[in-house]
């Protein structure tokens, strides 16, 4: 079984493979005593929990773990394991990564679709299952629910490390709109090309448009913007852990989008990734002040 660490990947050919254990498990609130020792303090939190899980052997159960050249944690800290395994420092899975290339052009699609076809075939993959794979990712696309009706709350920003954040919306009478970082690892993206006579290609074009990620050229505002009309939001909360520093340079555009937008909204920056600095109570307060 292979294991997801990042954004964008092709979920299509581990599927094809009957391989796909979905994206890596982690304690947010583990103690990283081992990791702090290897990994820069930079690095998206949930780096340091993955290393301090690969130490303690949970992940010898995985043949390996595909890590995200569209994402510059999960492609960092795929150079990081790789060098701790060579050092003996760690054992446990074989460390992969998928060459994303994210620039808006067609030879960025040509070399993902390198990538995807180099995958395929170190897992047997050939295009007759890939397709098959296509058509059944397909149809998981269209069975997604649809969103609750209600008033909704936008939570965008940086994906939290699991639900606590989006309880708090709850807990004030609003449906949460917003991923969790295993949900954006997770999601499949839009529909992608059937029968198209090249499934490789096919999938990455469709890994190429998807504007989540770092490394993404989508620009952040417009993706705020198109996502509150999306789920027609009666709130927003943009929040942002301390660690995405390069996501500042982007903040007043997106608060021109948040006003444009004419819609109630919270800003919350430099914050701490488990939520201990009060972001819930804040949230609380914040959505407890919109009238129906």
């Amino acid at each position: 079984m292979i294991a997801i660490a990042g954004p964008d990947l092709p979920h299509e050919v581990l599927l094809a493979a009957a391989c796909h254990a979905g994206p890596i498990a982690f304690d947010p609130e583990r103690e990283t005593p081992q990791a702090l020792q290897w990994v820069e303090s930079k690095f998206a939190p949930w780096a340091f929990a993955v290393v301090e899980g690969w130490a303690e052997h949970a992940y010898d159960g995985l043949e390996a773990v595909l890590f995200s050249r569209a994402d510059d944690t999960s492609q960092r800290l795929y150079y990081y394991i790789c060098e701790l395994q060579r050092r003996g420092l760690l054992a446990g899975p074989e460390p992969l990564i998928c060459d994303i290339a994210k620039i808006p052009r067609a030879s960025s699609v040509d070399r993902t679709a390198d990538a995807v076809r180099k995958l395929a075939q170190r897992l047997g993959v050939g295009d007759e299952a890939l397709e098959a794979a296509i058509v059944a990712t397909n149809q998981r696309r269209d069975s997604v629910p649809a969103l609750a009706d209600g008033k909704r709350c936008l939570l965008a920003g940086t994906p939290p490390p699991d639900d606590r954040l989006h309880r708090a919306i709850a807990a004030q009478g609003f449906v949460p709109v917003g991923r969790t970082l295993a949900e954006d690892w997770a999601d499949l993206g839009e529909p992608v090309a059937e029968a198209s006579g090249d499934p490789a290609l096919a999938i990455a074009r469709g890994m190429h448009a998807r504007q989540s990620g770092s490394r993404s050229f989508a620009d952040p505002a417009t993706r705020l913007r198109a996502a509150i009309d999306a789920c027609s939001a009666s709130a927003v909360v943009l929040w942002r852990i301390e660690e995405e520093e390069a996501q500042c340079w982007h903040l007043p555009a997106e608060r021109r989008a948040l006003d444009e937008a004419g819609v109630p909204a919270l800003v919350l920056t430099r914050r701490d990734w488990l939520a201990r600095d009060g972001a819930a109570a804040e949230i609380t307060a914040f959505l407890s002040e919109i009238t129906p």
